[in-house]
């Protein structure tokens, strides 16, 4: 998710034109993504290679990418890059197309995990782009023995004066409250969801909660000290320490025992994308071993892609970039809604933001 987002960084459907070489290209693809999710390189690669121009918009949450599609973008955008349990919803409501297999050669490339997704089967509206997970991020100095688990939020006896902050996203700050409550991470039960709600809106309302905070901001607030607990996602983690490591010293991620998120974030063409030939090929180019070796090495998440692994640099290949054994065991995909099941989650959801 990243939705990086998957950098979730604030800023919104703002449009930024890459790459020079290609400003008389006749044809342009129109790319609809996360923020700082893509290497500018690889756009001016592709934009030389097939003598187009590569226009990009960019959206800061699932919602918005949805509502946008709604509003008439899934005639307006050639690749959209949504997160697994959106994709069931896009499929559901015609709001993309099926895949030709037979244009996208580089799918062989992709690793068995990610070749038959339960949220696509047989990958049939879907190529997958990154993955990632969704953790804990906290002060070890403030915690110096800290339990791994979602209670440094959630239980006010484990955590009773620092600030803390939780992801806006609705499905997955109730998949943490489910965890802290010693449920599934992928709860998917109305009784579930009504314990979860209920203890986040206890949560809210105690001083130390600070706020509905996702991604990238989440990760500034606790470099600077402002919350000294948050939700993020694990190459956002990796490309920020890296980036200014002192302030980062004593901050980590987690995957709490009680479970955390999983995500995929797939490549996916609207239903009336103007370009869908171009869009295959983009697929197809992003697939490639080295391109896809290329993509992770610049946003730090982790490839889909068997063939990129030899690429990847030393860090794309432990944690917590890549999981470990046990820790994937505890990892699970956030639930794909629809239907009655998808109102009655978002009724509870917009409850507890309005408490």
């Amino acid at each position: 998710m990243s939705k990086h987002t998957k950098t979730a960084a604030a800023v919104a459907f703002c449009s930024l034109l890459l790459g020079t070489g290609a400003q008389a290209a006749e044809e342009k693809l129109y790319l609809f993504n996360w923020t700082e999710y893509m290497d500018p390189e690889i756009i001016t690669a592709f934009e030389q290679k097939y003598d187009v121009e590569v226009v990009q918009n960019y959206y800061n949450s699932l919602p918005e990418m949805f509502a946008k599609l709604n509003a008439g973008g899934a005639s307006q955008y050639d690749i959209i890059v949504p997160s697994n349990y959106y994709v069931p919803r896009l499929i559901e409501t015609g709001l993309v197309q099926k895949l030709d297999h037979a244009k996208i050669p580089n799918l062989a490339n992709v690793k068995e995990q990610f070749k038959d997704p339960s949220f696509d089967p047989g990958s049939a509206y879907s190529a997958p782009y990154q993955w990632g997970t969704t953790g804990m991020v906290y002060n070890t100095d403030t915690f110096p023995d800290a339990p791994n688990s979602w209670s440094l939020m959630f239980d006010p006896k484990v955590n009773p004066d620092y600030p803390f902050a939780i992801m806006g996203d609705g499905q997955v700050a109730i998949g943490a409250a489910c965890g802290a409550l010693g449920k599934p991470y992928d709860c998917n039960t109305l009784d579930s969801w009504r314990e979860a709600a209920k203890l986040m809106i206890e949560t809210k309302s105690r001083d130390n909660f600070s706020g509905f905070t996702d991604g990238t901001p989440a990760l500034q607030q606790l470099a600077r000290g402002v919350t000294h607990v948050g939700m993020s996602y694990n190459g956002d983690y990796l490309y920020f320490k890296g980036e200014d490591p002192e302030a980062f010293e004593h901050l980590a991620f987690a995957i709490p025992d009680e479970g955390a998120e999983m995500w995929v974030d797939s490549m996916m063409i609207p239903s009336g994308a103007p370009h869908p030939d171009l869009a295959h090929k983009f697929i197809d180019f992003i697939l490639d071993a080295k391109i896809g070796a290329q993509l992770s090495n610049y946003n730090y998440y982790a490839s889909p892609n068997a063939a990129a692994e030899p690429y990847l640099d030393e860090a794309l290949k432990q944690p917590p970039a890549q999981p470990t054994e046990e820790e994937m065991k505890r990892l699970r995909f956030t639930p794909s809604l629809e239907g009655e099941q998808l109102q009655t989650f978002q009724q509870l959801w917009s409850e507890v933001q309005a408490r």
